[in-house]
């Protein structure tokens, strides 16, 4: 395999891999917050409010992880930093 098979095949695996552990990664952290913010206003139903802000704000917090895995992965497969290189140097 030449160099340009290389990167584009390690590109797209390094994509997945992000994605796969990007997702599961805040999902398991989203779960586990949704069911310590449903115990504490099970525990303190005037504080509901309070508490389902505060959840927001961090399911939010977690989500970005997963957003920002997924922005590495689109680069990782169209816009290849590395691509411009292996080119260069295959075509010298």
């Amino acid at each position: 395999m030449e160099g340009i098979n290389y990167v584009s095949l390690i590109s797209i695996i390094i994509a997945g891999i992000t994605i796969a552990i990007g997702s599961i990664g805040p999902a398991l952290g989203e779960a586990r917050a949704l069911s310590q913010a449903l115990s504490a206003i099970a525990q303190q139903p005037d504080e509901a409010g309070t508490i389902t802000r505060t959840l927001f704000v961090g399911l939010a917090m977690i989500e970005s992880t997963a957003i920002y895995c997924f922005v590495i992965s689109v680069i990782l497969i169209f816009a290849n930093p590395f691509w411009n290189y292996v080119v260069g140097q295959a075509g010298k």
